[in-house]
């Protein structure tokens, strides 16, 4: 027995000692760009994988923030990911309560034809989301990039609001509708308040793809280069000859706290979403 216990340790120290190397790897280029946002250019290109700079240059970040318009652009993707983060939580949360909760003819069809678009890749649905950005009069405005991140199906969110209704029992329903609430009101002030970990696992994917958004950004703020979002404002740091290395990687940095802030802050309701949405 002492012999399988020792065996059953020496395997587990072993697991743990190879997923702590992989761990180390995958988060070691993150770490290289933190420090490297205290470095000089010319210290960055010769100090190779070493980590520590010789002299922290917090000027790096002073020069991302202001000359880089980075404070302009922190704010323009604020407004952008918190107003598409709203919408879309509100669009996938109705539609999966209408699939969950609702029979109607042709649903199975739906919900086929809307999982069928998650293999569509996004560029080729640029275009008509484009002209119809561009017939509202909305290009090149915040509210234009807006309505661009939060369009589309989104079908992942909304099959985990609809496996996480279909499961919920009946009488929740019957109850409101007994004490005269109808389909938006019983949605409103009993089934969305129950749907927190969805809410919230919806709500921590969509920020980070939003935050994160390149393309279509750079599409609708093609001419109005202060409503880029930082994705696209690291622009600012590549010249016609040369490319402010440093000052990338502390704008880099700037632009990636909050998506670790947001993550850790509301892991626990994301993961409980995910294994909720995996149980039903």
């Amino acid at each position: 027995m002492r012999a399988w216990q020792k065996q059953v340790k020496v395997k587990g120290l072993a697991i743990h000692t190879v997923l702590i190397a992989l761990g180390i790897v995958w988060v070691y280029p993150f770490v290289w760009m933190l420090f490297s946002s205290f470095k000089t250019n010319t210290e960055l290109i010769a100090s190779g994988i070493k980590l520590l700079p010789e002299a922290p240059q917090w000027d790096n970040y002073n020069r991302a923030w202001t000359e880089a318009n980075f404070s302009g652009y922190f704010q323009n993707t604020v407004i952008i990911t918190v107003a598409t983060v709203v919408i879309v939580v509100l669009m996938c949360a109705l539609t999966g309560y209408a699939l969950g909760r609702v029979q109607f003819p042709g649903r199975k069809l739906f919900v086929i034809v809307i999982t069928a678009t998650m293999f569509m890749p996004k560029g080729y649905t640029i275009l008509p989301i484009y002209m119809t950005i561009k017939y509202m009069g909305l290009l090149n405005s915040l509210p234009g990039v807006i309505l661009a991140e939060s369009s589309g199906a989104h079908v992942l969110f909304i099959l985990l609001f609809m496996s996480y209704f279909y499961k919920l029992p009946n009488e929740l329903e019957e109850s409101a509708e007994m004490d005269g609430a109808g389909f938006l009101r019983t949605f409103r002030t009993v089934m969305l308040p129950l749907s927190k970990p969805m809410i919230a696992t919806t709500a921590i994917m969509q920020f980070i793809w939003t935050w994160n958004s390149f393309f279509v950004p750079l599409i609708f703020t093609m001419n109005n280069p202060d409503l880029r979002t930082l994705a696209v404002g690291m622009y600012a740091f590549v010249g016609e000859h040369s490319v402010d290395w440093t000052g990338m990687a502390a704008a880099a940095v700037i632009s990636i706290m909050p998506i670790i802030a947001v993550f850790v802050a509301f892991q626990r309701f994301f993961i409980e979403g995910i294994s909720g949405s995996v149980k039903g």
